[in-house]
């Protein structure tokens, strides 16, 4: 069974290389060192939780139906929309407005690492129970 957040995070890393490329080789000549900072915080951001989706479509693969995981897919790829998204149009376009959408990505990152924390405490204890039993 494919996972959807296998694809979403080998998507959002091949946009973030492509998008990375744009800034370091167009961009760098179009906007102020200041706005492509800003750029290239979205283009990081992006990869780390690219790379985050990949490791849920992992876990998935032991525990397909945990919903602690698909929350945390979800809420980990709309931070992505959100965060870098709200960066790359601010850096863009010169709208500081569009800043005020990065931190409801920034809460989405949170909480869905936080929902992975869970996840893993939750496998943790159960490994535990099952393993005292013998």
């Amino acid at each position: 069974m494919p996972s959807g957040f296998l694809f979403l995070g080998a998507m959002c890393g091949f946009l973030g290389v492509t998008m990375g490329a744009f800034g370091a080789h167009s961009l760098k000549t179009m906007i102020s060192p200041e706005l492509l900072a800003v750029y290239q915080t979205g283009v990081t951001y992006q990869m780390w939780h690219a790379f985050g989706l990949i490791a849920i479509a992992l876990m998935q693969q032991h525990d397909a139906q945990s919903k602690l995981l698909k929350w945390s897919g979800s809420l980990m790829f709309l931070g992505i929309i959100l965060f870098s998204g709200s960066l790359y149009l601010l850096a863009i376009l010169d709208l500081p407005a569009l800043g005020k959408i990065t931190p409801l990505g920034g809460v989405s990152f949170l909480i869905a690492w936080s929902l992975l924390i869970i996840f893993s405490g939750k496998k943790q204890s159960r490994h535990r129970y099952k393993s005292s039993r013998y």
